[in-house]
């Protein structure tokens, strides 16, 4: 008689031998099945007793009072709150209540740039100067975020940490994005942009707490094609973790800030969200500050109004305003900025536009080049239009152009400050995969001074972006 014979007979004994102890010992059932096993000629006589020992010694071992194991069922035995699921989107798993998802993103790019040989004084200028080569991160560095979250007593409950590390090493003199160092034996940057929770009911809206990105400026960026590309290089022969893109060429970089923001519900398509941040100091200036800056942003859905079959996108308004007290002297004064912005998307056709204007907001970054030596505000203001049109599957061709400008402070000279920095964009993505895009850029910057002095710069990029 085979093992797998004597296997079968086995499970078979053990589900009669639970029936038989789950009450008064029935052991005239059991003798009954094994003879019948046996006189069938499914057991052979050794194998009869084998299993007719075994069950002898399972009744006198209760007898002892050595009770058999209960039987349980599969469901019973396995405790939900213990069980691994994956989850139903995205790169993630559950345990119980608690989901964790994983995303991320890692790109490189071959650059080359063609600058002036001999470029004249531009402060605050973006165009590179001379020839350089280098591979590097684009606008974004990689990045790896994890999203934790569960519902507890009715709240919808995230922890949030996003972790940014750059392929090109840096000097580290000023954090993580501090100028590039590309010599032996240098380290890239890790820069932790991210680390907030959320707290939400569908119906009351979400409250958020910790480190992120900002209101003011934010959708710009987000909806920039040089997002996922190289843009403007800046700094091209010892990059940094990340080039410029349109930053400081169209918008004015909405930065990752610590802020306590509430963000409404959608109604009929509108949302609202407002917040409290940490006051930035003026760059270069001595400040303390004894209030926080304010911001607020206005979205509006096109796709709920169904105004046109196949448009969507977006509106947005947001405004910035922050009071900056110096120490040691009289005055100060209040950086405020206000943006508006739309996005269409019509079949295989996008656009952008996008115009942003400031009192004391400076240029490129928040409060950078905000005012002059004696604290009087400067105005600044900017735009960019951006168009894009899939071909044919996968292949998208988009071009872009934007402005920054900045105005002297009443009263002021200063004849090599910046007046404009501008660009054009030219692009191509191919969709490799639904991770990989390949991205082939052209790239022409110019820098103009309050005197005219002017610098101009032309670069190729070619790369790829992977996003999971």
């Amino acid at each position: 008689m085979s093992g797998k014979r004597l296997l079968a007979a086995g499970v078979g004994l053990a589900g009669t031998l639970a029936l038989s102890f789950a009450g008064p010992a029935r052991a005239d059932v059991t003798d009954d099945l094994l003879r019948q096993l046996r006189e069938k000629g499914i057991l052979s006589q050794g194998e009869y007793n084998v299993l007719l020992d075994r069950k002898r010694a399972e009744e006198k071992a209760t007898a002892q009072g050595v009770q058999s194991q209960p039987t349980v069922s599969p469901a019973q035995a396995i405790d939900p709150s213990t069980m691994i699921q994956r989850t139903e989107s995205g790169v993630g798993f559950r345990v119980g209540e608690v989901e964790v998802k994983l995303s991320g993103s890692i790109n490189g790019y071959y650059v080359h740039e063609w600058g002036d040989d001999n470029p004249g004084a531009v402060v605050g200028g973006l165009a590179g100067a001379g020839d350089s080569t280098s591979i590097r991160n684009g606008l974004l560095p990689g990045f790896l975020k994890f999203d934790i979250t569960t519902v507890q007593d009715g709240w919808e409950v995230g922890a949030h940490f996003g972790i940014y590390p750059g392929i090109n090493s840096v000097s580290w003199d000023n954090g993580a994005n501090s100028p590039g160092v590309p010599a032996a034996l240098a380290t890239s940057g890790i820069d932790f942009r991210q680390t907030y929770l959320t707290i939400a009911r569908p119906e009351l809206g979400e409250l958020k707490i910790g480190r992120d990105i900002g209101l003011f400026g934010s959708e710009a960026i987000l909806n920039d094609i040089t997002l996922l590309s190289v843009g403007t290089a800046g700094g091209n022969a010892a990059p940094s973790n990340t080039s410029l893109g349109r930053i400081g060429l169209g918008y004015v970089y909405t930065d990752f800030q610590p802020q306590i923001t509430y963000t409404t519900p959608s109604f009929a398509g509108f949302q609202a969200a407002v917040g409290v941040f940490q006051p930035l100091v003026t760059a270069g200036a001595n400040e303390v500050n004894d209030e926080p800056g304010f911001q607020a942003e206005l979205t509006y859905d096109l796709g709920s109004a169904g105004f046109v079959q196949g448009l969507g996108g977006k509106l947005w308004a947001s405004m910035i305003t922050q009071d900056h007290d110096p120490v040691g002297t009289v005055g100060g004064y209040r950086g405020t900025g206000y943006d508006v912005g739309a996005k269409l998307t019509f079949g295989p056709a996008g656009f952008v536009g996008y115009y942003y204007t400031g009192e004391g907001l400076g240029t490129t970054g928040l409060f950078i080049l905000a005012t002059d030596a004696a604290g009087n505000e400067r105005d600044s203001d900017g735009f960019y239009v951006q168009g894009s049109f899939e071909v044919m599957p996968k292949l998208t061709l988009a071009a872009s152009y934007g402005e920054s400008r900045l105005d002297l402070a009443p009263g002021e000279v200063n004849p090599t400050l910046l007046d404009v920095n501008k660009s054009w964009v030219g692009q191509v993505q191919y969709a490799l995969t639904d991770w990989v895009t390949l991205i082939g850029e052209y790239i022409n910057t110019t820098s103009e001074a309050q005197n005219g002095n002017e610098i101009d710069s032309d670069a190729i990029a070619l790369g790829a972006i992977l996003f999971f």
